[in-house]
Parts: structure tokens; sequence; C-alpha cells
């Protein structure tokens, strides 16, 4: 579950609320991963904002709270900096990806003077990030 607290900055980081229930004990870690796809075009856009392993596991209901770091926007083309782009969330175990959860990302700018005319190169300070979930 994402942050409630939307939109906030680009350069912001991101929080999700993880919640799990293990049936069996698990005795290697799990593997969280968080990923900002940077560009549709090209996997080397992704970016993997924070990863952590959590084990082992006993059986039970798990919460905590994933945070990452906000993007890097110069890894990011320009052309793919504003607008849609999707948050993964995945975990493995044993390197076996077993969870993936995509979230959509909006990013804009909050000034409509800037939604109307967006400068050609992008103003990182002036952008908010807004995740797209029904909570």
């Amino acid at each position: 579950v994402p942050d409630t607290n939307q939109p906030v900055p680009f350069s912001a980081p991101f929080a999700f609320v993880i919640e799990y229930e293990c049936l069996h004990e698990l005795r290697d870690d799990l593997e969280w991963k968080m990923i900002y796809v940077g560009s549709a075009e090209s996997e080397e856009c992704d970016q993997i904002m924070d990863s952590v392993l959590v084990g082992p596991v006993m059986a039970g209901s798990y919460r905590f709270t994933f945070e990452g770091n906000a993007p890097d926007a110069a890894k990011i083309p320009p052309d793919d900096l504003i607008g849609v782009t999707v948050v993964l969330l995945t975990c493995s175990y044993k390197g076996a990806e077993f969870i993936r959860i995509g979230y959509y990302v909006n990013v804009e700018y909050v000034d409509p003077e800037l939604q109307e005319n967006p400068p050609d190169v992008p103003v990182l300070d002036k952008l908010s990030r807004t995740i797209l979930a029904d909570h």
C-alpha cells in the first residue's frame, strides 16, 4: 500500500506499507526490491530504489514500511521524465521472484503555467509525483 501523503515532490523518497502472511517457516531470506521504471523503451533505465533482506521468516503475519530513495532524474530520458510510469515492488525467495506488484506513478508540474507550457529542459524542483492507487 503506498503512502497516502500525496502528491509529493519528485525528489521525495518512496514509502510503501508491506503486509504479508507466511504459512510455513522460511529458513532463507526474502528479498524485497523497489524498482522505478525510467523508460518503457529500455530496462537499462530502470532503477533499484532500495532492496532489503527479511528473514528467516517464521509462520505468521508481518508488516513493515519499505522506504526507498527518489529516482535519479539524470538516469531517466528527458522525454520519459514527465508523465505516467511505474514503480514495482518485487519479492524473491532463493532467487526466484514470486511477487511483482506495479503501481502507476504520474509525474507532472504542479504549476498550471508549467503544465500548459512545459520547459524544454525539465525543472525538477517544480515536479510532483503521485502514485495512482485505490486505497
